[in-house]
C-alpha cells in the first residue's frame, strides 16, 4: 500500500476543529448502528461535512481514526482509576466504588467504539497492539501502587504485584465490557457491578488476608 503524505494545515485551531468533526461524525455513525468495518471513508467524510481528501490530511487511514477514538475512551477511564489512591482520606472501598461507577458510565458512552476496537483488533495488528499497549501501561501503574502498599505494610508481602495487576486490570476490563454489552443501563445494576468490582480489587489484591 503506498504511503500517504499528510499536509499540515497552517492553522492548528482549524486542524483541531476538522479532526473533532470527523471523530464526532464517526461516533454518531457507530451510535446509529453502523459497523466500523462497513464504514467507508467517503461516508465518514460526508457525515463530517468535509472532503474525502481532507480526511486523509488529518488521518492516515481508518485504523488511525479508530485508535484516536479508542484513545479518548481509554485515557478518560484510565485517568479516572488513576485518581484513586488507597492511602487517601476516607473509605478507600467506597471511593473505588465511585470510580468504577464513573468508569461504567464511560464504557456505556463509548460502547460502539469498544465494539469497533474488538472487531478490528481481530484482524488489524496495529490496532491490536495499540490497544494492548494501553493496558500494559495501566497494569504497570497498578503494579506500582500495589508495591507501594506492600512497602507500607498494608498489602500482604505474599501477593505477587505483576500477576495481581494483570488479573484485576484485564479481568476488570472484560467484566465491564460484558456488563455494558449485556445489561441495559440501570443505576441499580451499574451500582452493583461497580461495588462488586471494587470489592474484588480491594479484598482480592489490596487488602487480601495475609
Amino acid at each position: 500500500m503506498p504511503s500517504i503524505t499528510r499536509r499540515r494545515p497552517r492553522n492548528p485551531d482549524g486542524r483541531a476543529a476538522v479532526e473533532a468533526r470527523v471523530l464526532a461524525a464517526t461516533e454518531r455513525l457507530l451510535q446509529e448502528g453502523a459497523r466500523f468495518t462497513d464504514l467507508g471513508v467517503q461516508r465518514i467524510a460526508a457525515e463530517a461535512g468535509v472532503a474525502r481528501s481532507t480526511f486523509y490530511i488529518h488521518f492516515r487511514d481508518k485504523s488511525e481514526l479508530l485508535m484516536r477514538l479508542a484513545g479518548s475512551m481509554r485515557e478518560t477511564s484510565f485517568d479516572r482509576v488513576h485518581e484513586w489512591d488507597p492511602a487517601d482520606p476516607g473509605d478507600p472501598l467506597d471511593r473505588l466504588t465511585e470510580v468504577f461507577t464513573d468508569v461504567i458510565r464511560i464504557y456505556r458512552t463509548y460502547a460502539p467504539v469498544l465494539a469497533a476496537i474488538t472487531e478490528v483488533a481481530a484482524y488489524d495488528e496495529m490496532v491490536r497492539e495499540y490497544w494492548a499497549a494501553g493496558f500494559e501501561r495501566f497494569m504497570a501503574r497498578t503494579e506500582e501502587v500495589l508495591r507501594a502498599e506492600q512497602r507500607a505494610g498494608r498489602t500482604p508481602a505474599g501477593l505477587d504485584p505483576p500477576t495481581a495487576s494483570r488479573l484485576i486490570v484485564l479481568g476488570g476490563d472484560r467484566f465491564l465490557a460484558h456488563h455494558v454489552a449485556m445489561t441495559p443501563a440501570d443505576p441499580e445494576a451499574d451500582g452493583a457491578a461497580a461495588r462488586e468490582l471494587a470489592a474484588t480489587w480491594w479484598y482480592g489484591a489490596y487488602r487480601r488476608p495475609a
